[in-house]
């Protein structure tokens, strides 16, 4: 006997799964195919402001758990804002500086003393490139998991006009 058959279930075309791992790409991909954040900051010109700079992960590796966490919940807020009727900002940024980025860099050439065989301008050089990949590569991730913000005008550590200001 087949028990569906006893239970009066409604009849629908709508599936019955969410099918997420093949439905969730080409929706967020559609977001941003139709600039959702700048439509969403237009709809509420005007009104009061939210708005939040994102404290940066470092651009020293693709994004895991703790990243995503963190950038979801962000999420939330600025989306929870906007549904609240106001005019939302959300500024992602990166922290291109430190540890974490030349350890990894490090690991590239091949270990700490062949790493102390190049000049100090050129390690430097070494480490920007791998956090300018990494800022591109965790931007996709993020917008992958259908994060909203600006991504076109991220803040990132290593800016020289950054890097001025903080000088100064």
């Amino acid at each position: 006997m087949n028990y569906k058959d006893t239970l009066l279930l409604p009849n629908t075309a709508f599936p019955m799964r969410g099918n997420l791992l093949n439905n969730e790409a080409p929706r967020y991909k559609s977001w941003f195919e139709k600039d959702v954040y700048a439509k969403m900051k237009k709809n509420r010109e005007g009104a009061e402001s939210f708005t939040l700079h994102d404290g940066p992960p470092y651009a020293n590796g693709h994004t895991h758990i703790g990243h995503a966490l963190n950038k979801i919940l962000k999420d939330i807020i600025v989306k929870q804002n906007y549904f609240n009727g106001k005019s939302v900002r959300f500024t992602p940024g990166w922290d291109c500086h430190g540890l974490p980025i030349e350890q990894q860099v490090e690991k590239k050439l091949g270990g700490k003393k062949k790493k102390e065989l190049l000049e100090t301008a050129e390690v430097r050089k070494l480490c920007r490139e791998h956090a300018a990949k990494f800022v591109d590569i965790q931007k996709e991730e993020f917008k992958e998991m259908g994060i909203i913000a600006d991504w076109d005008k991220p803040y990132v550590t290593m800016d020289y006009k950054f890097e001025a200001n903080i000088v100064r």
